[in-house]
């Protein structure tokens, strides 16, 4: 436990002196992440602050970027769109060439929810939301003909242990 809070402490100060906020900034954003619908009230109610001052950070926030939207968190199952992917795809050449490309196209694709360049022993990791196999198989056609696709490898998700909610910015 000592050790986790230790590592939650590094991890605000490095935030901070990364971005020049506080304390209560972080707060906010912890808040508004696990929640972008909490009113303005009840957020300023939980960082100890009035409103006003409360709401004055809150748009400091958005402008300087560091709030770059709100979103709603919707449950893929139920929208039909239950079945996720991940995709290892190996481009031919290595070129700025080839890489923009690819990436002019996959981005193109509605069914990518994610792609990501890494660095290893492949290109790029993509993340698809499908509706099952034969949605999968169509993407994939698609995919393999990308320009300058010369690989993938495809591992099927059969269940997701933790998901994405946010940065880990302690409370």
């Amino acid at each position: 436990m000592a050790k986790q809070n230790m590592a939650k402490d590094g991890l605000k100060k490095h935030v901070s002196n990364a971005t020049g906020i506080d304390r209560i900034d972080l707060q906010i954003l912890s808040l508004l992440q696990g929640d972008g619908r909490m009113s303005n009230v009840e957020l300023a109610r939980r960082v100890n602050l009035s409103p006003s001052p409360c709401l004055e950070r809150v748009r400091r926030l958005e402008a300087t970027g560091l709030i770059s939207g709100y979103s709603a968190r919707l449950d893929a199952a139920a929208l039909g769109l239950g079945t996720s992917a991940f995709i290892q795809v190996t481009l031919d050449r290595t070129t700025a060439e080839v890489f923009d490309r690819f990436r002019d196209e996959v981005v193109l694709i509605p069914e990518v929810a994610e792609c990501h360049m890494v660095a290893g022993g492949f290109d790029y990791l993509l993340k698809l939301r499908l509706g099952g196999m034969d949605a999968y198989r169509a993407v994939l056609a698609r995919i393999v003909d990308l320009p300058g696709v010369a690989q993938t490898h495809t591992y099927v998700v059969i269940e997701a242990v933790k998901q994405d909610r946010g940065l880990p910015l302690g409370s």
